[in-house]
């Protein structure tokens, strides 16, 4: 992973008739500056896509810029510049800087046949009826693969993973699976539940169906939660606090950071009584089984040896 926090980038941006730019695509970047010779060619080749279309009222045009990711999102540009390295590998989540990341990036109807205004979309109804253009979602963030198509990754549902997710080679995203921009894989994963905005999964992982992992976007949370490697987040089970390696959250259990946890494996208090902790006390320590006492209904944790999960090595090649 590079350690220059200098990304170029050279593309095309679609702009509307009232002049709010709507996207950046950048097909070409990498860190540092642009060799001077390779941006002339660049600009030479992609200068030829800009074009006005009418059927959205869109221009097309070519864009070109180099950007600080420490610095805060200044243009659409440049908040796509940012997603586009994430989703490029270029950087990991939480290694680049998102302030303002919001207010430059405009709600827009996406469409089989680009972005576009969603009042333009409404005016224009019959017009791309006509043309089987196709409004599929009204949102800030586009599809993944509409932008970057990430090398030895499956994604089942492509409207389930926003541009700005990381994906490592070998993850595989089931059909109700969903990765937020700024997260993502950093190995081979299987996820069939939720990676929100800020959270990371270690290679080897697995994230159940219908598990969810809880971000920082809304609730107030700070914490960044991370997942191990080799770590199994059952069925519908859902964390509020980080797993280290080979870690098990039962199937169904939610942990949160508040989350009382019977010690299972520690001697007992002088009363006789179970030690008990809050989870986030345990937060990001390996080897750890969480479960439900099926007789008390206590929220318990056991030390366990060995790997918490071990994927399918052809359905993950």
């Amino acid at each position: 992973m590079s350690t220059a926090r200098t990304v170029w980038g050279t593309g095309l941006s679609t702009t509307a008739s009232d002049g709010t730019v709507l996207d950046a695509w950048f097909p070409e970047l990498g860190f540092g500056e642009q060799d001077a010779e390779d941006a002339a060619a660049a600009a030479f080749t992609w200068d030829a896509f800009a074009e006005p279309d009418e059927r959205r009222g869109v221009t097309v045009e070519f864009v070109q810029l180099s950007i600080d990711l420490d610095a805060a999102v200044a243009s659409t540009p440049d908040a796509y510049l940012r997603l586009h390295a994430l989703s490029h590998l270029l950087v990991r989540p939480n290694e680049v800087s998102l302030e303002g990341i919001f207010a430059h990036l405009p709600t827009v109807a996406w469409t089989n046949a680009g972005p576009m205004l969603p009042a333009d979309a409404a005016r224009l109804r019959p017009l791309l009826q006509r043309h089987g253009i196709q409004v599929q979602g009204l949102d800030k963030f586009p599809r993944l693969t509409d932008y970057v198509q990430p090398a030895g990754v499956r994604i089942a549902d492509a409207s389930r993973v926003r541009l700005g997710a990381h994906l490592s080679p070998g993850t595989t995203v089931m059909h109700e699976g969903f990765v937020n921009f700024n997260a993502g894989t950093l190995g081979a994963s299987m996820v069939e539940g939720r990676i929100s905005q800020g959270v990371v999964v270690g290679d080897g992982s697995d994230i159940g169906g219908g598990a969810s992992i809880m971000g920082t976007l809304s609730g107030g949370g700070t914490h960044r939660i991370s997942v191990g490697a080799r770590t199994l987040l059952g069925a519908n089970a859902g964390i509020g606090i980080s797993l280290g390696d080979d870690c098990i959250v039962e199937a169904g259990l939610y942990l949160t950071a508040g989350t009382k946890v019977e010690l299972a494996d520690a001697a007992p208090t002088a009363e006789g009584r179970r030690q008990t902790v809050k989870a986030a006390a345990l937060s990001g320590e390996d080897g750890l089984l969480f479960r439900r006492n099926s007789l008390s209904g206590a929220v318990e944790v056991v030390r366990r040896a060995g790997a918490g999960v071990t994927l399918n090595e052809a359905l993950h090649a």
